[in-house]
């Protein structure tokens, strides 16, 4: 376990799962609050969460739901790993029949792969995994590919049901892809039935604020451009073409001008 600030939300990931990105995010839209990322064993990651040791993990499924939330992220793929010059090699995919006169090595143990991968390159056979796990361990002497007719393993972020930290919905909008814009804050003005307001009180315009923890730290409110603007130029330029034609006379353009003419006359 890795040590990190008192006040840290402490987010575990099993073997396989790469949460650089999210984290990235959470440092860019949280650079004051501390998030602490932490490697657990497969075998650990149940553990973890209900012995405290972490607050939230991408845990791989199945887990024990009972006092647990989690939320279902994506799927991996199965793969099968052989030698390099092994007939498999030949074909992008497999399927199970293919591997029927196969020796099969153990990869049950999700912790061990690196000494059943080795197992395989030295004296030969198979090995079935996780994609995420194969690409974890890739060896120049192995390669691996896909199996069609296994079940696919699922990844999800799991937390103690009974966990009260205030962080941990950030950190959910940060991996469900919610934008600064798109805030715990503001849902809960909305279904309280009052009016979403940015940080200065105004009433919102399309230029939301920031998270709700982040207005409460003094956080700005967001007035770059952004992909909801777009949006709304486009649906205002559509109401019955007006807005288009508008913008032919008063935009300078000349060519416009006379396009504009030109249908007059028409």
């Amino acid at each position: 376990m890795n040590e990190c600030a008192p006040d840290a939300l402490r987010v575990g990931y099993v073997p396989g799962v790469t949460v650089a990105k999210w984290a990235r995010i959470w440092s860019e839209r949280f650079a004051d609050d501390s998030l602490a990322v932490i490697g657990i064993p497969q075998s650990q990651q149940e553990s973890a969460l209900r012995d405290g040791a972490v607050d939230m993990c991408f845990v791989r499924l199945p887990i024990d739901r009972e006092g647990m939330h989690a939320i279902p992220l994506y799927h991996e793929l199965p793969v099968v790993v052989v030698p390099k010059d092994h007939p498999i090699a030949l074909f992008e995919e497999v399927a199970t029949t293919d591997l029927t006169d196969e020796r099969m090595q153990d990869a049950d143990d999700l912790d061990a792969l690196s000494g059943t991968l080795e197992l395989v390159a030295a004296v030969g056979g198979a090995a079935i995994m996780p994609h995420s796990l194969a690409r974890l361990h890739h060896r120049k002497d192995l390669v691996y590919r896909t199996v069609t007719d296994l079940p696919p393993t699922e990844i999800a972020l799991a937390w103690p049901i009974d966990l009260d930290n205030p962080a941990v919905e950030d950190f959910i909008g940060v991996v469900r892809g919610r934008t600064a814009r798109s805030t715990r804050g503001q849902q809960e003005d909305v279904s309280s039935g009052g009016k979403s307001k940015p940080a200065d009180g105004k009433a919102a315009d399309g230029k939301g604020a920031q998270s709700g923890r982040a207005r409460s730290t003094g956080g700005k409110t967001g007035t770059g451009k952004t992909g909801g603007g777009t949006a709304g130029t486009r649906s205002g330029a559509g109401k019955g073409g007006g807005a288009q034609k508008k913008g032919a006379r008063s935009g300078g353009s000349k060519t416009g001008q006379r396009d504009v003419r030109g249908r007059r006359g028409r």
